[in-house]
């Protein structure tokens, strides 16, 4: 994890903690301001004891309602991909660089607007303490938002999916494999591509499987 100043949320994360603690401190951040507007915080779910983390980009509406995180589409696509690389979802751990749903509000709809840097920064002192917390052989950033956010540098999945690179952690070295996220798997279905697409990634989740 790359060294840098730790703005936002540092004061609400209990030092040295575990998952348990760090879910319950969450709901107390105002590490930045989408917590305003976000009807909860969605912080994380999966066992503490995971070889593989997956790393999202942030909640979407489907999980600011329910309060965990990848139950919508994207997270039934994600399901169906853990499946077919033999993963087990109750295996791996899931959140969010981002533990806040930011949005903007068209009528009654509420669409996802994609996170600033400024928020990635201001959330990243709970996403290295879950990281410490977990101590994961691999972690998977699903998509170039999550993928900053872990490697602290601007990321194009193109040049290094398939990689399995090396980050320093809270823990010690890491390795890090970048994929798509699910929601670009779930914008093509009912396309010719659709297919491609989702065994990109389960060929991905394979490779931090093994």
């Amino acid at each position: 994890m790359a060294t840098r100043e730790r703005p936002g949320a540092e004061r609400w994360v209990p030092p040295d903690a575990d998952v348990g603690s760090l879910r319950e401190a969450a709901p107390g951040c105002r590490g930045c301001e989408l917590w305003a507007d976000a009807t909860q915080v969605v912080f994380s779910a999966g066992t503490d004891r995971a070889r593989v983390v997956l790393v999202g980009e942030q909640p979407g509406d489907k999980e600011d309602r329910a309060g965990e995180p990848f139950v919508g589409p994207a997270g039934g696509e994600l399901d169906a991909a853990l499946a077919a690389a033999g993963l087990d979802k109750d295996e791996v751990y899931l959140t969010n660089a981002v533990k806040h749903f930011r949005f903007e509000e068209r009528g009654k709809r509420r669409i996802h607007k994609k996170p600033g840097v400024a928020h990635l920064e201001a959330c990243h002192p709970w996403l290295e303490a879950e990281l410490a917390a977990v101590a994961p052989s691999v972690v998977v950033c699903l998509g170039a938002t999550a993928a900053r956010a872990v490697l602290g540098r601007p990321v194009r999945i193109g040049e290094v999916r398939g990689e399995l690179l090396e980050t320093e952690g809270p823990a010690g070295p890491v390795r890090v494999l970048v994929t798509t996220h699910p929601s670009a798997v779930v914008r093509l279905r009912g396309r010719p591509e659709w297919q491609e697409a989702f065994d990109g990634l389960v060929a991905d989740l394979r490779l931090a499987a093994g």
